[in-house]
């Protein structure tokens, strides 16, 4: 493992991107727990990928959410929510990944769901180059759907008591505190939980970034292993 400042692993995460040589544009997972640190690292890396001159598609998981009334079922609570119900990876599939990927057109949209009106989108069909990045951030992200998409993995960790300190600040003005912990504790920390046992990401992964000090972080290069089954996992254990 090595530890430098912010910008010598950012520096690293672009060096390995650059690295990943594929025949059409370079699919980039960036996975991690909610407030982790996930979605800044992304947006970072992607200012450096669009200074060296690449053409860069930033996209998030929580633009492929199922509107409100979908990924409810279980309970707003609910951590086999979180992991089966929240997201529609079809969809992600469909109209990102795979266009992107191996024998796409490169026609893509970068989303299709708008969390902050709670309406589907459909946004205007765009064309990638052939060297584009699509820098994508998001939960659950080496699951057994999604998996195969990627050409460069990377996983965000940090201490999961961190993340709830680190939601309780972020969220100050929109959410009470006691909803913020309720939503960590019984949805989003249990939820990751599962995804650990049963799906294993940082296995997976090419580099691991532990975020618990974002201006000192430590980075790992993991030697690539085959893919476990790609079996849907089960629902969670009784009483998590």
């Amino acid at each position: 493992m090595d530890q430098g400042t912010r910008n010598e692993v950012l520096r690293r995460l672009a060096e390995a991107v650059g690295s990943t040589t594929v025949a059409h544009p370079t699919r980039v997972a960036i996975d991690g727990p909610p407030a982790a640190g996930k979605t800044t690292l992304a947006d970072e890396l992607a200012v450096i990928l669009r200074d060296q001159g690449r053409d860069v598609i930033r996209a998030t998981i929580d633009d492929f959410l199922f509107p409100r009334a979908q990924r409810y079922p279980r309970g707003e609570y609910s951590a086999e929510g979180c992991y089966f119900d929240a997201h529609d990876h079809g969809a992600l599939n469909r109209v990102l990944l795979d266009p992107l990927g191996p024998g796409g057109d490169r026609s893509f949209q970068h989303a299709v769901y708008d969390r902050t009106a709670d309406t589907v989108l459909s946004p205007p069909v765009t064309t990638a180059t052939a060297d584009a990045v699509l820098v994508f951030d998001g939960v659950f992200l080496m699951r057994p759907e999604l998996i195969d998409r990627w050409d460069l993995r990377i996983f965000v960790s940090a201490a999961l008591e961190k993340t709830v300190d680190r939601a309780l600040i972020r969220e100050r003005r929109v959410s009470s505190r006691a909803e913020v912990e309720r939503r960590w504790r019984e949805r989003y920390i249990p939820s990751q939980h599962f995804y650990f046992a049963t799906v294993r990401p940082t296995d997976h992964v090419d580099i691991v970034v532990h975020n618990d000090e974002p201006q000192q972080p430590i980075w790992e290069t993991r030697t690539h292993r085959p893919h476990r089954s790609r079996k849907r996992p089960g629902p969670l254990p009784t009483g998590r």
